[in-house]
């Protein structure tokens, strides 16, 4: 399975509406709920006031079209990188799922996937 490093910095943070966004920025995550309006986002676009933010987040994209049917993909993933204790943001999209992992850990991260025949490459 192939895995594509997303070239942008990200940062997960929450804000009071979404007319404080741009919603042309790719990529964009949007969650809201009864309780929260989360975003994931490229860094260098994140509105100057938020309620909560945290940066340091890069992106790899599960490659290709993942069939509702399967199942076990992202589980694998996050077992793995358990193991060498590094935890995740997951998204999944129509398509596909995006594992977010902290820059601090990406190496390690992407050096235990290549060991267990997980391509990762650079987008």
């Amino acid at each position: 399975m192939e895995l594509i490093l997303l070239p942008e910095q990200l940062s997960v943070f929450q804000i009071e509406s979404l007319e404080q966004l741009d919603l042309s920025m790719k990529p964009l995550f949007i969650g809201s709920t009864a309780d929260e309006l989360s975003i994931v986002a490229p860094t260098k676009s994140v509105p100057t006031k938020t309620i909560n933010q945290e940066d340091g987040w890069r992106a790899l994209k599960i490659n290709g079209v993942l069939d509702f049917s399967l199942v076990g993909i992202l589980s694998k993933i996050a077992t793995l990188l358990t193991e060498i204790d590094v935890s995740i943001f997951a998204i999944s999209t129509y398509d596909t799922d995006y594992i977010l992992i902290k820059e601090t850990n990406l190496s390690n991260s992407i050096d235990c996937l290549r060991q267990n025949q997980y391509v990762v490459s650079e987008k």
